[in-house]
């Protein structure tokens, strides 16, 4: 029987400066992912691209080089190269409007103002798929967006990151495995070590 396979889409930017920023947290934790899986991305074409095999189902983990903006470019490509119907998508993005280290998964919904989703929403024509936000925190002035979603993590955040991906990799198995419901339970409350983590 042929494996069973997810597209596991994580939104960033493309480049150096942008590596460890707020808005690369999907980059960041498909990164994780990998190196725990001892797996390796390669360049492909709209991003980069690994594979995870797990006991029967196969997970390709994908980086678009599109930039953020652009981002639903590439996931329709390798959802049409790959063969996988949407409901074997999901999406891992920032949220600036969730305290750091607050996990929400949602199976459909609104771009709720991330460009990304946005754009996978307009070119998929759809809001019907699975994604995961990851809060970064929201402790900017009136216009200072930009910057803020642009910039890095404190070092405290920064040494959460790993926890963080961890859960958010065993949330995406069990969405997998066991299905939605139980991956929402497992991802959408705040573990206790993170519940008085900084915000900046």
């Amino acid at each position: 029987m042929a494996e069973k396979s997810y597209l596991v889409a994580g939104l960033g930017n493309i480049g150096a400066e942008y590596a460890l920023t707020r808005h690369n947290i999907g980059f960041i934790i498909l990164d994780a992912w990998a190196q725990a899986s001892n797996i390796s991305f390669e360049t492909r074409r709209y991003g980069d691209l690994a594979a995870d095999s797990v006991k029967g189902r196969k997970f390709y983990l994908l980086k678009p080089s599109t930039y953020m903006n652009l981002s639903g470019n590439a996931v329709r490509y390798w959802l049409q190269e790959l063969e996988i119907p949407i409901e074997n998508l999901i999406v891992i993005c920032d949220d600036i409007n969730l305290p750091f280290g607050t996990v929400r998964m949602r199976q459909a919904g609104s771009n709720g103002g991330h460009n990304g989703l946005g754009n996978i929403e307009s070119i998929l024509e759809t809001r019907q798929y699975s994604r995961i936000r990851v809060g970064v925190g929201h402790d900017f002035s009136v216009g200072g967006q930009i910057d803020f979603v642009l910039g890095g993590f404190s070092p405290e955040q920064t040494s959460e990151l790993p926890q963080i991906a961890a859960r958010v990799a065993s949330g995406v198995k069990t969405w997998a495995f066991v299905g939605a419901q139980k991956a929402m339970t497992e991802l959408n409350t705040k573990p206790e070590s993170l519940e008085n983590a900084p915000s900046q």
